[in-house]
Formats: structure tokens, sequence, C-alpha cells
């Protein structure tokens, strides 16, 4: 593609008839739509994910900046485009995406009087709403009304991914896609918006170009990003269950985990950290029972899907940054949920190990959020018709 052609308005290609909208937020605009309720439109808009096209190079060099760039329709009216996640078009190298909210446009300087705001132009979906200061009023109105889902939803797009080895790996990554509230499914042009991307990579991963991606999504990989102590004290458990042909004793199991500890050369203080960190599972494990994460006679046997699940999503991440190219991206998510079902008998196993990883590492015991998103993305993926785990075997 040359990148100097593309308009500042892409308009996706490929919808035949009849349209299907391929999101739940499309769906609920072009049924509002149809019935002409404006109210109910703006209503869905001042809820919904909305991003601006901008050339890659533009916001590398402003991060802090946006230009908004205004087009003319086929009627000669100036218009400026936003477009809801489920019409992004395709993945392109050299042009990227702003997320914004209704209230930012509202709040926009509109010089034009007469300008409008186009909404997924060129689609059987679009919106054309006048600027004016009464009508800008208005959608801050419905903004400030709005009850806006913030994070914690099960949400797919109906021409993303949902069978075969890539939606496989996706669904080893859909934890964090309910977290974010967004498309566990989607392997496409955005996960957070660009300048978000890389602020997000660069703050919490050390990240600012391909080959420290590269280097960290091998780490998780491998398994060697989490704390290595968790899955040692796991095997000790599951060699004596293996020995013994029955589960262990709390007692023994924490004894021969310090004291396998002490045979590699373990520090002493290190080795009362072993024997605390069985306990916690422990505790964690009777509460995973009580709350639905495990059967009652169910464990976890190793951590490594909370390092799974991250790879599939800093795959997603590098790739909305411009860091790697789909094909890349792909191939890794692929390999992440190979990975996962080498390491695991089924999407419930999986999700409890998950968990346990990730609250091992930053929940403290405390039953804080970390912990509750857990419980709330197992019951979301365990109850919803929608869910991966209705829809793709794990074997």
């Amino acid at each position: 593609m040359n990148v100097s052609s593309m308009p500042h308005q892409p308009i996706p290609a490929g919808y035949g008839a009849p349209w299907v909208p391929p999101s739940e937020t499309e769906r609920l605009l072009h049924e509002a739509g149809m019935r002409g309720d404006l109210e109910g439109q703006l209503r869905v808009l001042a809820g919904a994910e909305l991003f601006i096209l901008a050339p890659k190079a533009e916001a590398d060099a402003e991060p802090d900046a946006l230009y908004w760039r205004a087009y003319r329709d086929a009627a000669g009216r100036s218009c400026k485009s936003v477009l809801t996640r489920g019409m992004l078009p395709p993945w392109h190298p050299e042009w990227v995406f702003h997320a914004v909210s209704f209230k930012w446009i509202a709040e926009c300087t509109w010089h034009d009087p007469h300008q409008l705001l186009t909404v997924n132009a060129g689609t059987p979906g679009q919106l054309s709403l006048p600027t004016t200061p009464p009508h800008r009023a208005t959608w801050l109105r419905y903004y400030a009304e709005n009850d806006r889902p913030s994070g914690d939803r099960l949400v797919a797009l109906r021409h993303g991914a949902l069978h075969g080895p890539l939606a496989y790996g996706l669904a080893c990554g859909v934890h964090l896609a309910i977290g974010n509230g967004v498309p566990w499914n989607d392997v496409g042009a955005v996960y957070h918006g660009y300048c978000e991307e890389l602020e997000l990579l660069r703050d919490s991963w050390g990240i600012t170009q391909h080959t420290e991606w590269r280097s960290q999504l091998d780490a998780l990989l491998g398994g060697r990003n989490s704390p290595p102590e968790p899955d040692f004290v796991l095997r000790v458990r599951e060699e004596l269950r293996s020995a013994l042909g029955e589960p262990p004793s709390a007692e023994l199991w924490r004894e021969t985990a310090a004291g396998h500890a002490q045979d590699i050369g373990v520090r002493h203080e290190k080795v009362g950290e072993i024997e605390e960190l069985v306990r916690r599972v422990m505790r964690y494990e009777s509460r995973f029972r009580a709350d639905g994460l495990l059967p009652p006679d169910g464990r976890v046997l190793t951590t490594v899907a909370y390092d799974y699940g991250r790879a599939v999503n800093l795959a997603r991440w590098g790739l909305s940054a411009r860091f790697c190219h789909p094909h890349e991206a792909e191939q890794a998510i692929v390999y992440a949920g190979a990975l996962s079902k080498a390491a695991y008998g089924s999407w419930e196993e999986y999700s409890a190990a998950y968990a346990l990883g990730r609250v091992l590492r930053f929940d403290d015991e405390e039953y804080g959020r970390f912990y509750a998103q857990s419980v709330v993305a197992h019951h979301l993926l365990s109850e919803n018709e929608g869910s991966p785990w209705r829809n793709i075997p794990w074997r």
C-alpha cells in the first residue's frame, strides 16, 4: 500500500449483504439507526471505544499531540471521522490509531459550525452528527450519564478468530483480555490505543523496540519470566504424590520442599520462604476450591500458564505497538496455545494455574483485585455461552 495515498478516513471493505455488525457496539448503533433512534445511538457512543487514524511517524514524533484532520465527504461537507473497534481496518505498519472517548470529542475545538462528526464512514453502520455547541453539550450529558463498563467482560469480534490454532492460542490469553475489556479473539490494528501501548510496554516491560519485545516474549514462552519457586514446590508435591500413591500431608510436603531446597544450595533464609510458600499455595488452593476455581479435590500442577497467557497478550501488544508484524505475533500466539495444551488437561485446569501464578506474584494474600479478577474471569468463561471454553475443545 502506498502510505501517502492512504485516506484520513479508512473505509473497511468486504461487506456483503446482509451486513452483519462485527460486535455488539456496531449492532446497537445499527439497530438504533434503523429505527431512527438518535438518542440511542448517542448513548451507545457515550460508552464505546472510539479511534482516530494517524500516521505512525507523526505519532512517534509527537506522542502527546493528536492531529485530527478533516476530510470532505461525497457531498463536499467537511467532516472529522472516528471508528468503533469493530470497524477498524487491517493492521498496517505505518498507520496507527489513537483511542479517544466521546467526551474528548465533545470537548474538542470545532472551528467550523457546519463540520460533521462521522462514525464508521463508508460502512453500512455510518452515522453523521452535527457538531454545534448545543449538540456537543448533549454528547457530554450522555457521556456523564453512561454507565461505562470498566473491564471484566467477555467481548469477541464476529470476524475474529473463533476456531483453529490461532483461536485456541488467543483463548489462552483471554484472562487479560477480559480484564482490559477488549475482544479476546482479535489480532489486529489495536489492543489499546497506539500511544498507550508504547507507554505500557516501556514502563511495565522495558520494551522500546523489536529485539526487547522478542526477548521478553521468548522468556514468557520458555516459562522463565515468573519466579521459579512456585513450580519448585508444586513439583515436590507431585513427586511425593507419585511415590506415596496418595496426596502428601502438609507437613511432609513442607519439610520435603525445604530439604530439597537445602540440598540444591538455597540460602538458609530462603529455605524459610520456601516453607511459607507451601503454606501460601495451600491457602490459595483452599480458597480456589471454595470459589469454584478448583474442584473439591483439585490442585495446580504448574503455574506456567501465567507466562503462556501473558505471552499471548504480549504478542498482541507488540503488534499494536508496531514492534512486530502480524505473522510473527500469530506464530507466537499459536505456539503459546500448543504449550498450554501440552501442560494442562482442560480449560479449567489452565485457568486455575494462571490464577495461582498471578496471585502468588501480585496478590500477597490480600484477596484484592488480582484475585477478584481471576475469579470473575473464570466464572465468565465457565458460564457464558459465547466463551471459547464452550466452543473450542481443549483436546
